[in-house]
């Protein structure tokens, strides 16, 4: 525990708890609890804007329908960016997937008083926050890419390891680590940067000075799930094209 503003007779004016956490025990594994609670909830919110959004669709949209086929439109154009308009439909879901729940995660930290809710150790905060859940995503982007290319090439994708020499295969298997990792620390760092910059604003000047950083930190967020569903889109295309096809597409 961080503790700020301590005085002689042990009172405690403010303080910041990191790196607590609510386990919940399953076999033998600990799971994080918290992280689950608000995954849940955020979830349970896409689920239910979606619900109510198809329930009773209009020819003309309107409220919740007219925001959820925005960001529909949203999310195609960005895997139609990356992808290109043949690749691009199969892939929509799990891009949008990706991009909706990063981004109500994120802006549930930074709108949604958690601490007020009570637990008995640890606190609730945004999912992608813990670096449990960013590591999640990044293998299940992992996992996309490498379905991906397989599907489409069969064994030949792994040639691209070897090419245009075998030399750089060390290379390639390291670049395979690295896409991951710098998903899961990019996301993970900047939320929980943005998070603990504005619990330390509160606690020391807690009247409007946090409101232009947490201003920022919604901006931030949102950012940083473009950025994460963008690199998503961006290395499945990798892996579909590949360095060969990409060459031959753009030779005259």
């Amino acid at each position: 525990m961080l503790n700020f503003l301590d005085v002689p007779n042990s009172l405690t004016l403010a303080s910041l708890e990191v790196g607590h956490h609510l386990y919940w025990q399953l076999g033998n594994l600990k799971i994080h609890g918290q992280v689950f609670i608000v995954s849940w909830i955020v979830i349970g919110i896409l689920v239910t804007a979606s619900l109510l959004a198809t329930r009773n669709a209009q020819r003309v949209p309107k409220g919740i329908q007219n925001l959820m086929e925005y960001a529909l439109e949203f999310v195609r154009d960005l895997a139609k960016n990356q992808l290109g308009e043949k690749e691009y439909r199969p892939w929509v879901p799990f891009i949008g997937t990706l991009f909706l729940f990063i981004f109500v995660s994120n802006w549930s930290g930074a709108l949604v008083p958690w601490r007020l809710i009570k637990l008995p150790e640890g606190e609730l905060a945004a999912p992608t926050n813990d670096i449990n859940t960013t590591v999640a995503l990044a293998l299940l982007v992992s996992l996309a890419y490498f379905y991906a290319g397989f599907s489409r090439k069969g064994l030949g994708y792994f040639a691209k390891y070897i090419q245009p020499t075998p030399i750089l295969l060390p290379i390639a298997i390291l670049e395979d680590f690295t896409k991951p990792l710098s998903l899961s620390f990019r996301l993970f760092g900047n939320i929980l940067a943005d998070e603990l910059v504005v619990a330390v604003l509160v606690l020391l000047v807690p009247l409007f000075v946090p409101l232009p950083v947490m201003l920022l930190g919604l901006f931030t967020s949102a950012i940083q799930a473009l950025v994460f569903a963008t690199l998503a889109a961006a290395y499945i295309h990798e892996a579909i094209e590949g360095h060969g096809d990409e060459h031959d597409a753009h030779s005259p």
